[in-house]
C-alpha cells in the first residue's frame, strides 16, 4: 500500500515537473496534455487520476510558487531583528528566484500572462497578492509603532515594496546577467528607506 501511495506521488511530480518545462518554454495555451504526459513518460489515465484539466496542474504549479515564497518571508519575519532588517533579507528573496534559473523563471511570467487573460487564474492569483500586502502592511505598522521607520501609510508603502520586487523580477527574467539582483534589490530598498528614515523632501 505504501509503495502503491508512493508511485503515486512520483507520479504526481513527473507531471508537475514535465508541465513546469512545457508551460516555460510553450506557454499555457500551447501546451498540451499529450505533451506533458508524453514528456512525464505517463499515460492520460494517470494524469486525470491527479488533475481534473491542464488548469488544474497550473493551479498547482502555481499554488506551490506562492506558498514557498510565503513560507520564506514568514521565517523571515519570525527572526529576531528589526523591521528594516528583516524588510532587507526578504531582498534577498528576489535574487534567490533569479539564481534558479531553468523554466522556473521562465514559469513566473506565464503566470502572470494567465493572469492578465483569465478571470480564474487572476482571482487565484490575487488573493495571494493581497496577503501579500496585507503581510507587508502589518511589518511596516509594527516598525512605525517601534520607531524604526517613520509614520506613515503603511498600505502604500506596502504596494511600492511589492512593485519593486516584482518589476526587478520582471528585469532579471529578461536580463538575467545583466546586475547582481540581489544587490539590486537591496540598493532599490535603501534608496526607499532614505525617504523613511528621514522623512520627505520637497
Amino acid at each position: 500500500m505504501m509503495k502503491k501511495r508512493e508511485q503515486s506521488l512520483q507520479t504526481k511530480e513527473k507531471l508537475l515537473g514535465a508541465a513546469q518545462v512545457i508551460f516555460a518554454k510553450s506557454g499555457f495555451d500551447s501546451a498540451s496534455v499529450a505533451s506533458i504526459c508524453e514528456a512525464a513518460g505517463v499515460s492520460k489515465g494517470a494524469f486525470y487520476h491527479h488533475f481534473e484539466s491542464k488548469q488544474a496542474l497550473f493551479f498547482e504549479l502555481m499554488k506551490r510558487w506562492l506558498d514557498d515564497l510565503e513560507e520564506r518571508l514568514h521565517e523571515i519575519e519570525a527572526r529576531e531583528a528589526d523591521v528594516p532588517e528583516k524588510l532587507f533579507s526578504m531582498a534577498h528573496v528576489v535574487g534567490d528566484v533569479l539564481q534558479m534559473g531553468g523554466p522556473q523563471l521562465s514559469i513566473y511570467l506565464e503566470f502572470w500572462n494567465q493572469a492578465i487573460r483569465d478571470r480564474d487564474v487572476h482571482r487565484t492569483l490575487s488573493q495571494p497578492f493581497d496577503d501579500f500586502i496585507a503581510f507587508f502592511s502589518g511589518l511596516l505598522e509594527d516598525g512605525m509603532e517601534r520607531g524604526t521607520i517613520k509614520s506613515g501609510d503603511a498600505e502604500m508603502t506596502a504596494r511600492v515594496i511589492i512593485a519593486l520586487g516584482i518589476g526587478l523580477l520582471f528585469q532579471g527574467l529578461l536580463e538575467p546577467g545583466a546586475a547582481d539582483w540581489n544587490e539590486a534589490t537591496a540598493f532599490g530598498l535603501n534608496l526607499l528607506f532614505e525617504g523613511l528614515y528621514r522623512g520627505d523632501k520637497s
